[in-house]
């Protein structure tokens, strides 16, 4: 409801959009109902445009909260599935990746994998701060997880 009230009150010049959707995962940060922001619906009313405009009208021209509360769930459960698939296949590639670094690879190697789950894009130079190594030696890493295909340049 906060985000269709938001919309309704439309305060800003710019920017209403992308803040009244952030406003809902802030929210229910807040509120204690999701530990961390991971839920996000724009792409959700983005694939469902049309009705997104026409629920968000029928709440301010007929107070139609019903109708709103149905389809902003819908997208709650959508979000929430396709949030959990990601997930899941992040933990297989997690599982998948330490076999080969750890089978394999240095101390380095390691410590910078588990880096990059927390910070996935990482330059030469913020390996060589976070490992408190010198310059070469985070380069070999880094070459040696392109030549993996773990990273991309």
């Amino acid at each position: 409801m906060i985000h269709a009230q938001f919309e309704t009150i439309h305060p800003f010049l710019d920017g209403n959009g992308r803040i009244g959707r952030l406003l809902i995962t802030f929210w229910l940060c807040q509120q204690n109902i999701l530990k961390y922001p991971l839920l996000y619906l724009s792409c959700y009313f983005k694939h469902n445009r049309l009705e997104y405009y026409d629920r968000l009208m029928a709440v301010r021209t007929k107070g139609d909260w019903e109708g709103w509360l149905k389809f902003f769930l819908k997208g709650i459960a959508q979000v929430s599935d396709e949030a959990i698939a990601s997930a899941k296949e992040i933990l297989v590639l997690r599982k998948e990746l330490n076999k080969l670094v750890y089978d394999n690879g240095s101390l380095n190697h390691q410590r910078l994998l588990e880096r990059l789950f927390e910070q996935p894009i990482i330059t030469v130079n913020r390996a060589s701060e976070f490992l408190e190594i010198s310059y070469p030696t985070a380069k070999r890493v880094i070459d040696d997880f392109c030549s993996k295909g773990i990273l991309k340049s």
